[in-house]
């Protein structure tokens, strides 16, 4: 994070702690709109940000999460969706890649469709369709849906496994992502979830033009592949690239496959073969 700039901003009346990299620096690549995952902080995606280091990168802590405060009422995908908008406008943002993983995927799949003409491309990871998504294991579910995994390292590390999957490996991977991550307020997290109850992208998904790269894990247990066959399906322009053996955090345990795959996807000039391959990544 000693690369971000962060601020608190006052954003569509709310208060929200916003990090940037590399926005004033000059880049031939449209900045990346982050959104991440239920609970997860700000840091928890620091190292994906610093990876893409040829380019603008900004995202937020949602309400309650991190060091954004507490959210005053509820918030939904499109005031949420809205309130990114905001975000982009206070920093001078016309156009932008968009990115979401888990929860944040289904956000990122709202803004896309809530405001196509900032969204370029889209990237989706380890996410799925919402209310239609096939559900993972159920002990994995449960262990996701309870806070206490961002409170007592203990629980974390005895779950670890059953959460994200073993391809982090040792204790060493697992303390560095464990040690990224702080606690959200119940009032936060719970609000995240209630969020997305009963929403869903399918309807729309058919008819958004955006390329789409979505990046999913053979063994996750949270969202299992099969949701992001499912996004394939129904979103014409989309790409479907799986990590093998990964989990849920795929993009921590198989890092440079998924940057490179994140690159070659935004930036198909680039690539050898001018897009990404419709293929396994090892």
């Amino acid at each position: 994070m000693a690369s971000a700039e962060v601020s608190m901003e006052k954003i569509g009346g709310r208060t929200l702690r916003v990090a940037r990299w590399r926005l004033d620096m000059p880049s031939d690549h449209l900045p990346v709109l982050f959104f991440n995952g239920i609970g997860a902080n700000i840091e928890a995606v620091a190292p994906l940000a610093e990876a893409l280091s040829d380019r603008g990168f900004i995202m937020f802590d949602m309400p309650g999460i991190g060091k954004s405060p507490d959210p005053v009422v509820p918030y939904n995908t499109a005031t949420m969706a809205w309130t990114a908008a905001k975000v982009l406008d206070r920093f001078g943002l016309e156009e932008v890649d968009v990115m979401g993983i888990s929860w944040g995927g289904g956000l990122a799949q709202h803004f896309a469709i809530q405001h196509p003409r900032r969204t370029r491309r889209l990237v989706l990871v380890a996410t799925s369709a919402g209310m239609l998504m096939i559900p993972g294991n159920p002990a994995a579910l449960t262990k996701m849906a309870n806070p206490r995994r961002y409170v007592d390292a203990d629980y974390m590390a005895q779950h670890f496994e059953t959460l994200y999957g073993g391809a982090l490996g040792d204790a060493s991977g697992k303390g560095g992502h464990m040690a990224r991550l702080s606690p959200p307020s119940p009032r936060g997290y719970m609000y995240q979830l209630i969020a997305m109850l009963g929403w869903t992208s399918a309807p729309a998904l058919p008819f958004m033009k955006k390329d789409t790269l979505i990046l999913m894990g053979d063994e996750d247990q949270i969202v299992p592949l099969l949701n992001g066959k499912f996004l394939n399906m129904l979103i014409p322009n989309s790409e479907l690239v799986v990590m093998e053996g990964g989990g849920h955090l795929f993009l921590l345990s198989h890092k440079d496959q998924s940057v490179a795959a994140i690159r070659s996807f935004l930036d198909p000039e680039e690539s050898p073969s001018g897009r990404v391959e419709r293929k396994r990544a090892a």
